[in-house]
């Protein structure tokens, strides 16, 4: 104590930690439940593999093959493989020895250190704990020679080198420590804590989540009880005023007193409901859209089943693109519309807009394309799934079942994103035992919709394997050759920085092959969704523009040239569509409109959960 340090000027001791020990009534019950629903899920699925027959593991992405294949190469370049052995070993010794330098009280810099941004390693102890951290760098030096490995093969074509890389950093991030309980600082802390009872109560989501997808394992990602379509989501107001056995068409109600002559049709992809578009009031871009004075029709797509298998994509066009025009015809005397396509709603939009353009019908003012594939040359990570191989194993399943199951797309989705999708809710809800937190865009995710036997086929194999849409005459839709060359009117592309779905220098491409078009082409910033779902008021992300015209051949000489501009994209994308047309008529009410209401929008398609 020092000279002027009075004993009422000592730190309080912390208050004793008191134990939280658990009722062991309630520990009873809780095994009892645990054991009895473990059983019965055991017993159904054995009872189901009987019926069904015990068939072996299924390779149907090639996984097996992909990793046979790079085994060769490798095994084919000894010398490599040895100097990668060295690097990793230097690696681990540099550790050590830093690790026992920091053990001393000695500061010493990190051997590697997590990328910005890796929240797996957001917890404190990672850094700070001598043991948590030895296990960190540990498995990031391993990650990272690792990867350098399999992205320096020699030999492979980009293809293949590519699904390597993708298998590859899944395998790696399925090994990660924060996914386990004893080396996960935050679970071993709980662990600690609750004697336990948080891994009981991760046992009983892990049951639970077994059971809802009759013994396959669907992650809960958000608590879907919070959330009820048009009560606290989807809730833009509107009627639907039109339906095919594919589609609803809504057509929302005016908050202007005045709106745009000319009607703006939504055609969003069929692989996801509409609704991401009108998630709440404050990030709806279909609620912005009708505040600043436009008459908003939205397709919503039906969740199919088997009586659907045969539909096709040639349908889509014609019972959902081209009926939605006809009827907004009617409903509003207007022949030409202002038309946006989202991911494949924009693929499908494109190739109604070339069907129409080689028809000589003048339907469509203008069509914006958000996040969309034309050329399929470059599909980023997708491509890994895309494969002659992989998609003649899903036509065969789709075959037994009439579709593919929304549950797999959705998987395949997630597996693009692994650490964010898929293995933070393994913590979260197994490890630590908590419920997921009610969120809107995660609910949204988990909502997923099948997709038609045959229209789905037709896709994957004219579009992503075969690059026929951006070939003249390489499909034919209603008796016409698609040439995306015919499109004349003007057309705005969207696109986003990261995305991983739709990367925006294939989107560029696609954009360059409507020759006969004027093209505007906006980069955003984020990823495929919050790039798009970017409301002003956010004031988030920024976006590029760039008026060069023709656009140059090369996406990063555009990119050099472009203006980045802060905030929201969708006022500029307003001010284009004004710019096509800014006459204003009477707001229309879609309750008086010549087409008879079906019912209140959201409908009764996009409520179809599976």
């Amino acid at each position: 104590m020092s000279e002027t340090q009075t004993p009422a000027q000592k730190p309080a001791a912390p208050p004793p930690v008191t134990p939280e020990f658990p009722n062991p009534q309630e520990m009873a019950k809780i095994y009892a439940e645990v054991a009895e629903r473990a059983a019965r899920l055991l017993g159904e699925t054995m009872r189901k593999q009987l019926k069904e027959g015990i068939h072996p593991p299924a390779d149907e992405v090639g996984i097996a093959q992909t990793y046979m294949e790079m085994m060769a190469r490798l095994l084919a370049n000894p010398y490599r493989l040895a100097q990668a052995q060295m690097n990793l070993m230097w690696d681990y010794f540099t550790l050590w020895q830093r690790s026992m330098l920091k053990l001393m009280g000695m500061k010493t810099p990190p051997v590697v250190e997590p990328e910005k941004g890796d929240r797996r390693f957001k917890d404190p102890d990672w850094e700070e704990h001598f043991l948590f951290d030895y296990i960190k760098q540990s498995y990031l030096i391993a990650a990272r020679r690792i990867h350098e490995v399999v992205s320096d093969i020699k030999g492979a074509d980009e293809r293949t080198k590519k699904r390597i890389e993708f298998f590859t950093r899944n395998f790696i991030d399925a090994l990660s420590p924060s996914n386990f309980a004893l080396t996960n600082p935050e679970v071993f802390r709980e662990t600690l804590r609750t004697h336990g009872q948080n891994l009981v109560r991760g046992l009983k989501n892990l049951l639970r989540d077994l059971e809802e997808g009759g013994g396959q394992l669907r992650i809960r990602m958000t608590d879907t009880s919070a959330f009820e379509l048009g009560k606290n989501i989807a809730t833009t107001p509107g009627k639907v005023v039109y339906q095919t056995e594919l589609m609803q068409l809504i057509q929302y109600t005016p908050t202007t007193e005045t709106v745009y002559k000319r009607p703006l049709l939504i055609v969003p992809p069929w692989i996801n409901k509409y609704y991401i578009l009108d998630l709440r009031p404050q990030n709806s871009l279909v609620k912005w859209l009708v505040d600043q004075g436009h008459t908003v029709f939205i397709l919503s797509w039906v969740n199919p089943d088997e009586r659907l298998a045969q539909a096709t994509f040639e349908d889509y066009v014609q019972k959902g693109v081209l009926a939605a025009l006809d009827a907004i015809e009617e409903q509003t005397g207007e022949r030409v519309v202002n038309a946006a396509g989202y991911c494949l709603g924009g693929t499908l939009l494109a190739t109604a807009a070339a069907c129409l353009a080689g028809k000589r019908q003048k339907r469509l003012g203008s069509t914006t394309f958000l996040t969309t594939l034309i050329d399929f040359s470059e599909p980023g990570e997708l491509g890994v799934f895309t494969t002659p191989e992989t998609v003649a194993a899903l036509e065969k399943k789709m075959q037994e079942r009439g579709y593919l199951e929304g549950s797999e797309m959705a998987t395949t989705f997630n597996m693009l994103r692994a650490n964010d999708l898929i293995w933070s809710f393994v913590v979260n809800n197994y490890l630590l035992g908590k419920e997921p937190f009610p969120f809107d865009l995660l609910y949204w995710n988990s909502d997923s919709t099948r997709m038609p036997a045959a229209m789905h086929s037709f896709y994957l194999r004219k579009m992503y394997i075969e690059n026929k849409l951006v070939e003249p005459g390489g499909i034919e839709i209603l008796g016409t050759p698609i040439d995306l060359g015919k499109i004349k009117h003007p057309c705005y592309f969207i696109s986003a920085v990261e995305d991983h779905i739709a990367p925006w220098r294939t989107t560029y491409k696609g954009a360059r092959r409507l020759t006969g078009a004027p093209v505007r082409f906006v980069l955003g910033g984020s990823g495929h969704i919050a790039g798009i779902v970017n409301p002003p008021s956010a004031n988030k992300y920024g976006y590029w523009t760039n008026p060069v015209t023709p656009l140059p051949e090369d996406p990063e000489e555009w990119l050099r040239g472009a203006e980045h501009h802060p905030g929201s994209w969708w006022p500029n994308w307003n001010e284009w569509l004004a710019a096509q047309d800014d006459t204003r008529v009477p707001a229309r009410d879609p309750a008086q409109g010549k087409l008879p209401v079906i019912e209140d929008a959201p409908g009764s398609y996009v409520k179809v959960r599976i």
